[in-house]
């Protein structure tokens, strides 16, 4: 067995070489720790991205924050999807307890407290520098994908965009959207035809629900200006550098939001950040905690947007790391692209779950050291099966690893600390403001009153003329009464009617005429 053992660390050592790479622990094998098999990541494949994944309570966040501070401490600035809210701890030192030192005894390593540079970032009204982009930024294109539209409204969404650009109408916020399409829907609706071509008003009421869906999942409060500037992200302090934590502790219930904001912000890194090929480190790597909620409520555009992200990104030197509960969770086709993957226990409570084990277990390298199947399900808290590309772009082996323990604190700051830290940040202060510069809301806006004050106008002076012609028509074309009284003949028997109406209506009444009185035949009829 000993033969076996040693075969075990001498091919983990093989596999792992420690020169320009993170510690994360040491391999296990036949039930024993053998501190002298080290596991270490290569740092110039980390932006080959990655998974960490398994069951609740398995200590995948100690593993997000494990690599977190080893990245710190090498330089490479890191973003945190924060989602359980349970990250906060990186900013203060950790406190040396019996755990950590019987961990830190198998391992043989040395454990120091530390804390570490952190910029809490939000994308709701929480205390943070506030996280916002335009709709301008986002184009016709992305935001069709994020409204789930189909070709013909995205068109609409194009046309939009193209006739604002052409007018000088910054499309900045969702009003500003929202605004756009109203016109273009009644005012400038004719003059839109002229130019662009018609318009649907169905494709206008659609997407204008659509944008409303997204501003209940608080889209009105992310689209905006200032815009963020993701050159922020890239700090250091003290040689350390900044770990930037976005607080999404609100975010499960706003899917559509999460991935909003994940596309923008991937977007706006793949167009800033200049192409760096293979680096010896990352220049900046994400860790998207609770990943499922990326992916669970993307339509399947925005899902090869993603994807289409995911893949091009790298050569930017950015790294993207998934934290989830299975590998399931992921589609396969970004799951293809991970090359680091730490692999926390799973549990088998169901046959759907051993279906996920057995795929887990197939998606890892094959190995002569371990039943993957077997194994995946008994593994330990803060343990994980862990397998990464070498620098030549090859999978490591696939080891049993006790990972070591975070330096800082496995807590959460209480709210006088978190207010302090937020405090102190030159970043809070750049992006507190809201701006709101006159844009296509406030010009359409204007546009339109300006067309209903002529059109009023308009139809006052018309109503005036109609009036006056009327007028004057009355007096040119004199009424049939009139005509009649300037006939003498007419004028005769108009009185003779009205004698007989008379003595018709007296007879009514019961009155009789007096005795001896003559009529007198008068007239055509004989009266």
């Amino acid at each position: 067995m000993a033969k076996k053992s040693d075969a075990f660390v001498s091919k983990i050592n093989e596999g792992y070489p420690s020169k320009g790479s993170l510690y994360l622990g040491s391999g296990m094998f036949d039930g024993e720790t053998h501190k002298e098999a080290t596991v270490s990541i290569p740092l110039s494949t980390l932006n080959r991205h990655g998974l960490i994944a398994g069951a609740t309570g398995t200590g995948k966040t100690k593993t997000l924050q494990l690599l977190t501070e080893s990245l710190s401490e090498a330089g490479v600035p890191v973003v945190l999807m924060d989602i359980k809210g349970d990250l906060s701890g990186l900013a203060e030192p950790g406190e040396e307890n019996d755990k950590i030192k019987e961990r830190t005894k198998a391992l043989g390593i040395d454990w120091k407290p530390s804390s570490y540079p952190v910029e809490f970032l939000s994308l709701s009204k929480e205390p943070g520098v506030r996280l916002r982009a335009t709709i301008a930024e986002f184009g016709p294109v992305l935001i069709s994908r994020i409204l789930e539209l189909n070709d013909t409204q995205g068109s609409v969404v194009s046309l939009v965009f193209k006739y604002c650009d052409d007018l000088g109408l910054p499309i900045l916020d969702t009003k500003d959207f929202k605004k756009a399409l109203q016109y273009i829907n009644d005012a400038g609706k004719e003059e839109l035809e002229k130019e662009y071509g018609t318009v649907s008003s169905q494709s206008i009421s659609i997407i204008l629900r659509k944008l409303i869906e997204l501003e209940g999942q608080g889209g009105e409060d992310f689209f905006g200006e200032p815009s963020f500037d993701v050159n922020d992200l890239i700090q250091t302090e003290s040689k350390k550098a900044k770990i930037s934590i976005i607080r999404l502790t609100d975010i499960q219930t706003k899917p559509r939001l999460f991935s909003t904001f994940m596309l923008s912000l991937l977007t706006e890194i793949y167009a800033s950040f200049p192409e760096e090929g293979d680096l010896e480190k990352p220049k900046l790597v994400l860790f998207i905690d609770e990943a499922h909620l990326v992916f669970d409520e993307a339509s399947s555009d925005l899902l090869k947007q993603l994807e289409t992200m995911v893949r091009l990104i790298r050569s930017k030197g950015v790294g993207i790391i998934f934290c989830t509960q299975s590998p399931t969770d992921l589609p396969k086709e970004i799951l293809g692209q991970l090359g680091l993957k730490v692999q926390h226990a799973l549990r088998a409570f169901t046959a759907n779950d051993r279906k996920a084990i057995k795929t887990a277990s197939e998606n890892y390298p094959e190995t002569e050291f371990y039943d993957t199947k077997e194994v995946i399900t008994e593994l330990g808290i803060g343990e994980a099966f862990i397998t990464a590309l070498n620098p030549k772009g090859t999978p490591t082996p696939l080891v049993r690893t006790l990972l070591a323990p975070p330096a800082s604190r496995m807590g959460i700051l209480n709210p006088e600390e978190l207010d302090s830290k937020i405090s102190k940040s030159d970043l809070v202060k750049k992006y507190q403001t809201t701006l709101d510069r006159e844009s296509a809301h406030e010009m359409l806006s204007k546009k339109m009153e300006t067309i209903a004050d002529e059109t009023e106008a308009a139809e006052e002076e018309s109503g005036e003329k109609r009036t006056k012609s009327k007028r004057a028509k009355e007096k040119e074309d004199p009424s049939f009464v009139e005509t009649l009284s300037k006939n003498p003949l007419a004028r005769e028997v108009g009185r003779t009617v009205a004698k007989e109406v008379t003595r018709g209506l007296l007879g009514m009444l019961g009155v009789t005429p007096k005795r001896g009185s003559k009529r007198k035949k008068t007239g055509l009829f004989g009266f």
